[in-house]
């Protein structure tokens, strides 16, 4: 055991028997395969352990009712488990939810502790917590859904992390272009970049904004200045050359 400011990590050596902690809490029964099972039915017949078979799931939900974040188990390394238990709120929105959201199931709170965790969610749990209006955005950048946001305080959250409708950003720059006449990549950058939304990396809204001028090039919306395009391109607004 490893003890850290915020969280206990556990290593044991030995592949996980069951195949996966989802199988294991669905199924809520006693394994079916032990490393020794003579020792398992020793422990409990000593009280050593209540029972056979329920410490996962009783985990996670002792953690739940803590408002903490779920175990988290790590089967990446052949032959050896981790699991890693927190003991300090990682997403306030997360923890804002469980209190208030007292309805979830189990399911649910696994699939937002994943989000919170920026962790891969399955095409099941994805489409699950879309379908209840849990979160909104697209994988992996996704985020508390405006009618969570409103339930738990985070209104304000949300609105940095939703996403403008493209005309918005498209006005942005036409205006841009009125006024100063000509721009470059550099400032598209930081006339849009911080207003993007927060469910976006870096990276993500670069690409954005490269799309976006794209897209207004080939819609004659805005154009380089003298034809000229690559690293240190100008761009102005479209307007038919005039004919000789």
């Amino acid at each position: 055991m490893v003890e850290e400011p915020d969280s206990l990590l556990f290593s044991n050596l030995g592949d996980f028997l069951p195949g996966s902690v989802e199988e294991v809490i669905r199924l809520d029964s006693p394994p079916e395969l032990y490393r020794n099972r003579l020792l398992a039915e020793a422990m409990v017949s000593f009280n050593m352990i209540d029972t056979i078979g329920s410490g996962i799931k009783r985990m996670f939900t002792k953690q739940r009712e803590r408002f903490f974040p779920l175990p988290s188990y790590d089967l990446s390394e052949a032959g050896r488990v981790r699991v890693r238990v927190f003991g300090k709120v990682l997403d306030e929105r997360y923890t804002r939810i469980l209190v208030e959201k007292t309805d979830l199931d189990l399911w649910d709170v696994i699939a937002l502790d994943k989000v919170q965790k920026k962790q891969p969610l399955t095409d099941a749990d994805f489409h699950s917590l879309k379908r209840k209006g849990r979160v909104e955005g697209r994988r992996p950048n996704l985020y508390v859904s405006a009618t969570v946001a409103a339930a738990t305080e985070t209104q304000a959250d949300y609105i940095r992390k939703r996403a403008f409708d493209k005309q918005h950003y498209i006005k942005l720059v036409q205006e841009y272009l009125a006024k100063f006449g000509t721009a470059r990549r550099s400032d598209f950058d930081r006339l849009l970049l911080d207003k993007l939304s927060d469910a976006l990396g870096q990276e993500q809204k670069r690409h954005f904004v490269t799309n976006l001028l794209q897209d207004m090039r080939r819609k004659e919306m805005i154009r380089p200045v003298d034809g000229k395009r690559g690293k240190g391109a100008q761009w102005e607004l479209y307007r038919p050359r005039a004919q000789g």
